[in-house]
């Protein structure tokens, strides 16, 4: 593939010295789990998020899963998700033995739709679990005003949007609590697996930091039946060397964004995407829509151009929501937008020839 639609090899490239300084660091210091790294990154990791406390933990989707067990959610509950995004969404509800309840999301942006939550709650709903969709903060101003209406929790799923805004907030202080995954293609990627919880609520803080700790807080003292999901101290010491490019990182992918957007805007039968005024969108993907999608990306991927499709099959229909009973044409919306949508290449490394490679076989296949 002459443009690979990721490259995760040239962030290394770019930061090798001081990554290999990290490396040794931890490798050198003979403590590897729950240490000073852990301790420093989660300190700078809230600082970033404008949030009191940061919880690191594996990976994002146990960051989700330990939000919604500390807020003591379990079967014959119900949590409102989005019906157009990654299933790890709805797995975080499942596995606490709640319900996920889809809703629609907004045609233009793709985040779950707040004009559509209200008549999705019911006497069961404990929470709404909002996801930041391909680094573009939902609308959450109606969202929380609706949970305080029916007594919610707002949990906010920001693994694709570290340092996007909702009018001058960052993301992960807009709710009651907030997960995150520093999966290696994220914004702010590991080198390995990585998540944590962000949360201005210093109870809700405690009991994750017990919950991932096999429910523990003195060692060999097991106060509630807890997991085994702790950031390691050589995936902090790596994220807090990228968390001080993170800001320099998505200004690049701004860029590659507005160029892509202006180039591709005169291409009537693509669908580009659409940023409102109060979005500070961070572009964790660039997702373009065309009602001929795959043989778009066919011809693409014969030039040389790597795409991918997210996500290729909505969550509702995933052999392991069959449980759900939601057949095809239940949420038509998020399954036309699973049906047209294509992601083109994207990221802080991408060169500007590389771009203009991109637009130039786009506007040949189309």
């Amino acid at each position: 593939m002459t443009i690979p639609f990721l490259d995760l090899k040239s962030p290394y490239v770019e930061l090798k010295d001081e990554l290999d300084v990290a490396y040794r660091r931890v490798m050198e210091s003979g403590w590897y789990i729950l240490g000073k790294e852990v301790e420093a990154f989660e300190v700078e990791f809230a600082t970033y998020c404008e949030t009191k406390n940061c919880i690191g933990v594996a990976n994002g989707l146990e960051a989700l899963q330990l939000i919604v067990r500390a807020y003591d959610i379990g079967a014959g509950d119900e949590v409102i998700v989005p019906a157009n995004t990654y299933i790890a969404t709805w797995l975080a509800v499942a596995h606490a033995g709640a319900m996920p309840v889809a809703v629609e999301p907004d045609e233009r942006t793709y985040d779950i739709n707040p004009a559509k939550i209200e008549q999705a709650i019911t006497s069961k709903t404990k929470a709404i679990l909002v996801v930041h969709l391909y680094g573009q903060p939902a609308d959450m101003d109606p969202i929380n005003i609706l949970a305080r209406k029916h007594g919610l929790k707002v949990i906010e799923d920001c693994a694709q949007a570290h340092g996007a805004r909702y009018k001058g907030r960052k993301v992960g202080s807009l709710g009651d609590a907030a997960g995150f995954s520093f999966y290696p293609g994220k914004n702010l990627g590991a080198i390995g697996d990585g998540g944590a919880v962000t949360t201005n609520d210093p109870d809700l803080a405690d009991r994750i930091r017990v919950l991932r700790n096999y429910g523990s807080r003195i060692k060999y003292h097991n106060e509630v039946i807890g997991y085994n999901t702790r950031l390691d101290e050589l995936q902090a010491a790596l994220l807090r060397v990228k968390l001080s490019r993170l800001n320099e990182w998505n200004e690049r992918r701004k860029e590659i964004a507005q160029t892509y957007l202006q180039q591709l805007n005169d291409i009537q039968s693509l669908t580009l995407p659409f940023v409102p005024e109060w979005a500070e969108h961070v572009w964790h993907l660039f997702v373009i829509r065309h009602p001929e999608r795959d043989l778009l990306q066919q011809k693409l991927a014969d030039a040389g151009v790597g795409t991918m499709i997210h996500y290729p099959i909505p969550p509702h229909l995933q052999p392991a929501c069959a449980h759900l009973g939601l057949a095809e044409g239940a949420f038509p919306l998020t399954e036309a937008i699973h049906r047209e949508v294509l992601s083109l290449p994207m990221g802080p490394h991408l060169l500007p020839s590389q771009v203009q490679t991109v637009i130039n076989t786009v506007g040949r296949c189309l």
